[in-house]
């Protein structure tokens, strides 16, 4: 399995102990955020829906690539690549 890097976004840090990015194992973009998110519940609340997809308001980026323009979570992620995570914030 290669190794992903997964930048994490400011209000989803608390959830991995503060840090900003995580090296995880996957071949998917689904693999990747299962091995992020294994063994921390809330924050696969915070990413997925009930029926296990990306929230609509949780975006995931392959390098510069939104991955559901890519294939979605069965997206392939090359050995070495960033997926960046980030949640859209809503207030006023």
């Amino acid at each position: 399995m290669s190794e992903v890097t997964v930048r994490i976004p400011t209000p989803l840090r608390g959830f991995i102990g503060g840090r900003d990015r995580v090296t995880v194992g996957g071949t998917t973009v689904r693999e990747a955020l299962a091995a992020l998110t294994d063994g921390r519940e809330t924050l696969r609340d915070r990413l997925f829906n009930a029926d296990g997809e990306l929230h609509r308001f949780v975006n995931v980026y392959l390098g510069q690539e939104d991955v559901r323009r890519l294939g979605g979570l069965d997206a392939a992620v090359p050995a070495g690549a960033t997926l960046t995570v980030l949640v859209a914030l809503a207030g006023g």
